[in-house]
């Protein structure tokens, strides 16, 4: 996946992981409450992920100048 790829699916992730969050708080179930957090770290990862494949493109494109 490309890096604009995974920080697209990744800002998805966290998305819907906060929305998770607050169905959790508003439900009063902690168990969905966790799962959204997980949900957000993971697309927050995900995020960075990307960033760093961007950011070696462009040293590799700098390295080809």
């Amino acid at each position: 996946m490309s890096g604009m790829g995974d920080k697209l699916k990744g800002k998805g992730e966290e998305i819907k992981g906060k929305a998770k969050q607050e169905y959790g708080e508003h439900t009063d179930n902690p168990e969905v409450e966790a799962e959204g957090k997980g949900d957000e770290m993971k697309g927050k990862a995900r995020q960075a992920v990307g960033k760093a494949k961007d950011k070696a493109g462009d040293i590799k494109d700098k390295v080809r100048d």
